[in-house]
């Protein structure tokens, strides 16, 4: 294998199709992220890391991977990754956004069918050599009032489904339009209205300062009784703990959970109830998703080892598909930058971009970034991205 080739480092298991993309161009090599030390001593000669979900990406990591240009999570969530860490070091963070929302809807849907109608404590019944239909009377979804927290793309499509089972659905939300949610035939209403008024609450918000421990004790209590509560989201926005004493009075009938405040959660006194049916974050775990997850995110991990501006890249300010009349320009507007700082003799205290003709039709803010980053690419120490180069114009005053 050629030493000349880039490292791009595997940290948890993706789909085969992952590597038979990478594996012509890139060394690709392989560890166990939840292993730390063998991750910290493989990062060092990466040139980008591709995770899921169980890998800690965080200032200590990226600290010891000097020739890091990429950290790709195959999936939505991006709490395993230091996003700012990574951009003060011009680091890129991907995702696949759009990779697993089908399958992460269905599988809040399969928790909230399965609890409503008691289906794995009937079907360990009945393995046990029980016939016990009586035992297990389960509640219907049409004509009930399911409330769905969060309705970003995951929150839409289980709101969509709900309404084919012909239930009312409110959705709580407060960045989104409420002529947007009309028109889906949602209801957009205050938290505490939903939680008063749901039969089913289905919670799909992102794991945020404002949103950890977003529905506790109170929140809770403020249910109608025999409510059933689903978390496929993140953990720690239910007060677990809360949410037992709930599940124990009785005032909730049930829930579905498959996220937790720690993962990988092997004990849990959610386990001992059989009101309760719980799966081990399995709401990305499809071939489809993992599949679409990982092809998403090789794609930006070649355009950034190709030096390439990534679109979905998280951390970069002027994000979205470049159009091909203005691609390029971005390495005419980083050549100009580098042009001006060279004449100039240093770096300027202000910088105008100025873009004219029918290129103009399409957006070309990116532009701005290219040039920035042609600025400082000769007067700085640390290595200049799109990601870090408005950084540096701020901490520098230009």
């Amino acid at each position: 294998m050629s030493s000349d080739r880039l490292i791009v480092l595997i940290a948890e298991q993706l789909a085969p199709r992952v590597v038979e993309l990478l594996d012509d161009d890139f060394d690709v090599r392989q560890v166990d992220g939840t292993d730390r030390p063998a991750l910290l001593a493989a990062l060092h000669d990466a040139s980008a890391v591709l995770v899921r979900s169980a890998t800690t990406i965080d200032a200590e990591a990226l600290a010891g991977a000097p020739r890091l240009k990429v950290v790709a999570r195959a999936g939505i969530g991006l709490d395993n990754v230091d996003v700012a860490a990574a951009t003060a070091r011009g680091v890129l963070v991907v995702n696949a956004p759009l990779s697993n929302i089908w399958s992460a809807a269905e599988h809040a849907v399969a928790l909230l069918l399965a609890t409503a109608r008691q289906i794995p404590a009937a079907d360990a019944s009945l393995r046990a050599g029980t016939w016990k239909r009586s035992s297990f009377s389960g509640i219907e979804i049409a004509d009930k009032t399911v409330g769905v927290i969060g309705l970003g793309r995951i929150g839409l499509l289980v709101a969509a489904r709900m309404k084919a089972f012909e239930a009312r659905v409110l959705a709580y939300d407060p960045y989104i339009q409420p002529g947007r949610a009309t028109q889906l035939g949602v209801h957009l209403v205050p938290l505490d209205e939903l939680l008063r008024e749901s039969d089913f609450i289905s919670i799909h918000l992102p794991k945020t300062p404002e949103t950890v421990g977003l529905i506790g004790a109170k929140e809770l209590a403020a249910t109608k009784p025999g409510t059933v509560l689903v978390n496929a989201a993140r953990g720690g926005l239910v007060d677990e703990q809360a949410l037992v004493e709930s599940l124990r009075s009785g005032h909730l009938a049930g829930a579905g959970i498959d996220v937790y405040d720690t993962e990988p959660c092997t004990d849990s006194p959610l386990f001992g109830l059989s009101n309760v049916v719980v799966t081990p974050h399995l709401g990305a775990s499809t071939v489809e998703a993992q599949d679409k997850a990982g092809v998403a995110v090789v794609r930006s991990v070649r355009l950034a080892l190709q030096g390439d501006f990534v679109p979905d890249a998280v951390n970069v300010q002027a994000g979205g598909v470049v159009a091909e009349d203005v691609r390029p320009g971005l390495s005419l507007a980083e050549k100009l930058g580098r042009i001006f700082t060279a004449i100039a003799g240093g770096v300027a205290l202000r910088l105008s971009v100025e873009v004219r003709g029918d290129i103009v039709e399409h957006d070309v803010s990116v532009l701005q970034l290219a040039a920035l980053k042609g600025i400082f690419t000769d007067v700085v120490e640390e290595q200049v991205t799109f990601v870090n180069a408005p950084l540096l114009a701020r901490d520098r005053g230009l």
